[in-house]
């Protein structure tokens, strides 16, 4: 078969363009090195173990039964899972909670109420269904022992703010937001999902400006944790190798499993975690506390301070890559810095926090947060 001179031409472009863009992704694969940390760091107490948060198996609209979302969370060396069927509550998905060889595998259920959708947590089995309205759910949840996070307050079923009855937390990022939102944007690196699919994991992120501006607007009324979520229904090993919780306990995590449940859920439940995106690099052995009077005040602790009061804020980032540390005040920067360790004098009443950006070359934006803190509050009043 014989060409003419513009399919000739034609061919020879199509051509070079595919080995302009194969030599050009070949590249950012062959730089992408997610960033490594430094082993002594992580000697306890507090002793950190790191899992993943919401995803969904066959007992709701999971593509992956539990053993099989088990075997894809142990491969990528994770502590612990939190499967989030869809229920009201979803009984299934609660009695399989335990220990899958070194592996916890703890249950809450994700519920379809008035504002949105709620994930309830370390609750006892209701007596009848949670309520669809949401306020009385969380009300229903707390009287059952348990709490609730507001999760994908933006996207797919948003939330409609309404009535303050302190949701226990809410989800800053969640992977299943961001792949669907940027699909067409990351669109030219999806052949990395089949060689590097961590590096295409980071290229669907974007800054979460509207949850971390609405999580901050909360935090002045009363105390809310952020969550990273995979919010997983299939590609379980992908996203479980982006978005973790790092999870700080007083001492190692128990082999009993009542016991340990316990320890994680307690935990969360006084925001002593933060979130990271581990794809772009492990996190483990940041740090984020107060000292005040001598005395140390861990990440999510509610600090009494009248005008007069003053405390040091410090933070930790034992990573041998470089970084910028920010503290954040009310959502407002007041301090950035480059060091391993740095502190910052504050005075004022109100929500702080910490955001660590790397800033070598990472596919992860520069605009995007790497770790977040969960805060610390100084209140005037502790009610």
């Amino acid at each position: 078969m014989k060409f003419g001179p513009g399919k000739k031409r034609f061919l020879f472009g199509l051509v070079f363009l595919i080995l302009l863009y194969s030599f050009w992704l070949g590249v950012q694969l062959l730089r992408f090195r997610p960033h490594r940390i430094n082993a002594a760091v992580l000697k306890g107490p507090p002793y950190e173990i790191v899992g993943v948060y919401h995803m969904h198996t066959t007992f709701s609209d999971g593509l992956g039964s539990v053993d099989r979302v088990a075997r894809a969370a142990a491969h990528q060396g994770l502590d612990f899972i939190i499967l989030t069927d869809h229920g009201n509550p979803n009984l299934r998905c609660l009695q399989s909670q335990g220990w899958k060889d070194s592996l916890l595998v703890m249950a809450g259920s994700e519920l379809s109420v008035s504002r949105g959708h709620l994930v309830a947590m370390d609750f006892a089995p209701p007596r009848r269904p949670f309520s669809q309205n949401a306020e009385d759910a969380a009300r229903e949840i707390r009287a059952n022992g348990g709490f609730s996070v507001i999760a994908h307050p933006f996207s797919k079923v948003r939330w409609s703010w309404g009535e303050d009855v302190e949701y226990a937390g809410i989800e800053i990022i969640d992977a299943d937001t961001m792949f669907k939102r940027n699909f067409l944007p990351s669109l030219p690196y999806l052949p990395a999902l089949l060689v590097k699919p961590r590096f295409y994991l980071l290229k669907t992120l974007e800054r979460p400006v509207q949850t971390l501006r609405k999580w901050d607007e909360l935090n002045h009324g009363h105390v809310l944790y952020g969550y990273f979520s995979t919010d997983a229904h299939l590609l379980y090993g992908v996203l479980f190798s982006g978005f973790h919780l790092h999870v700080l306990l007083d001492e190692p995590l128990s082999a009993e499993f009542d016991k340990a449940r316990s320890q994680v859920f307690g935990a969360l439940r006084q925001g002593r975690f933060y979130s990271a995106v581990n794809a772009a690099g492990k996190a483990r052995g940041f740090r984020f506390w107060a000292e005040a009077g001598g005395h140390e005040f861990p990440m999510g602790s509610v600090i009494p301070m009248n005008s007069a009061s003053s405390l040091e804020l410090h933070a930790r980032v034992p990573f041998p890559s470089a970084v910028e540390t920010r503290f954040v005040h009310n959502g407002e920067t007041i301090h950035s810095a480059g060091d391993r360790e740095t502190f910052v004098a504050v005075d004022e009443p109100g929500t702080y926090r910490v955001e660590v950006y790397l800033r070598e070359w990472s596919p992860l934006g520069g605009d995007i947060p790497w770790i977040v803190s969960n805060p610390i509050f100084l209140r005037k009043d502790q009610k």
